[in-house]
């Protein structure tokens, strides 16, 4: 990725850190790199998994994921398929429940 632009080191009155870094293009996709002291505070290195959590305010919290072992009797594949039918009929599960 080339170029990186400034990290703000600066703090607001909440104490957090601030980082800027501008959006390059990492083959088809956009991408951003993620300074050193912010990758060491979230314990992530090249490989690991990271997920993008957008909260009600249009922030995005950055999350390391931690991967959790599935029980031997447990196939992957059968649970990704619980999850896209569990999203595909959400609104139908939020109906039932708030009845």
């Amino acid at each position: 990725m080339g170029g990186v632009a400034k990290v703000d080191r600066t703090t607001n009155r909440s104490k957090a850190m601030r980082y800027s870094r501008k959006i390059g293009r990492m083959g088809n996709s956009l991408g951003v790199s993620i300074p050193k002291a912010l990758a060491e505070k979230l314990n992530v290195g090249q490989g690991d998994e990271i997920e993008f959590i957008e909260n009600n305010k249009g922030e995005v919290v950055l999350r390391k994921v931690i991967p959790t072992k599935l029980p031997d009797h447990v196939r992957p594949e059968v649970l990704e398929a619980f999850y896209d039918i569990f999203n595909e009929d959400r609104d139908i599960l939020d109906d039932l429940r708030d009845r």
